[in-house]
């Protein structure tokens, strides 16, 4: 399966977008909020998969699933 998986991590007083085990960032951004927009441009670009978004103490806050990636947990309501 060729998924792919991106994290939105706090770095100093910027964010970053991070792949799991790489050694660099796929980007840098002034605001969470940039990250995570481009966190997920990134991981639609390359055929979907999930973000996860970090707090600014690291902890895991939230995960995102980009299409057309495979949802782990797909909303129980259809509306």
């Amino acid at each position: 399966m060729n998924r792919s998986e991106r994290h939105v991590v706090p770095d100093g007083d910027k964010w970053k977008v991070v792949a799991p085990d790489a050694d660099r960032a796929s980007a840098t951004a002034r605001t969470q909020r940039e990250a995570i927009d481009r966190a997920r441009e990134i991981v639609r670009n390359s055929g979907g998969g999930e973000v996860i978004i970090h707090r600014p103490d690291g902890t895991i806050r939230d995960s995102d699933t980009v299409a057309p990636g495979n949802d782990p947990n797909p909303p129980k309501d259809k509306k």
